[in-house]
């Protein structure tokens, strides 16, 4: 989880093969109305992400039980809770950075429908984990490969990082 820029593609793409599980970008689930709003700088609201997030539960819901990366925003707490009604096991990792340096990222980026004037609203709809939700925040400031080893970490002090919890 995490905003726009994080790097949830980049590391779930790497995270997925080496705990040999499904992976699947959440960006693939949007309906195109969405991708078009946000194409055109307009956020997203609840009842745009409503069928996104019934998408990915349901797609959560059929890997459960050989384990999966989805990599999603799921910014807010109650947008974390709808997906983890799906999969009740379900370990965030909140992938964790200074608007500076996501910002940059974003400026970087080619090719991708969510515009770099969104960030400052993705930063202010973000609900951080709370204590009593599955999951670790998982700092973004070195190279991907850290950032994968810390997440790795994390899954193993969960018990979640392997397919078979």
């Amino acid at each position: 989880m995490g905003v726009s820029g994080s790097g949830k593609t980049t590391i779930g793409e790497a995270l997925a093969p080496q705990l040999g599980v499904a992976f699947a970008d959440a960006d693939g689930f949007h309906p195109r109305a969405n991708i078009d709003k946000m194409s055109a700088g307009v956020p997203l609201d609840d009842e745009d992400r409503a069928p996104w997030l019934a998408a990915m539960a349901d797609w959560l819901a059929e890997h459960a039980g050989g384990g999966a990366v989805l990599v999603c925003s799921a910014l807010k707490r109650r947008y974390r809770d709808r997906l983890r009604r799906a999969s009740p096991r379900l370990f965030f990792l909140h992938l964790d950075g200074s608007y500076e340096l996501i910002s940059e990222r974003l400026e970087q980026r080619k090719g991708h429908f969510m515009p770099p004037s969104l960030l400052r609203s993705q930063f202010e709809a973000l609900e951080p984990l709370e204590e009593d939700e599955r999951g670790a925040a998982i700092p973004i400031e070195g190279p991907p490969e850290r950032t994968v080893a810390e997440a790795r970490a994390a899954l193993a002090r969960s018990g979640s990082g392997s397919p078979s919890r």
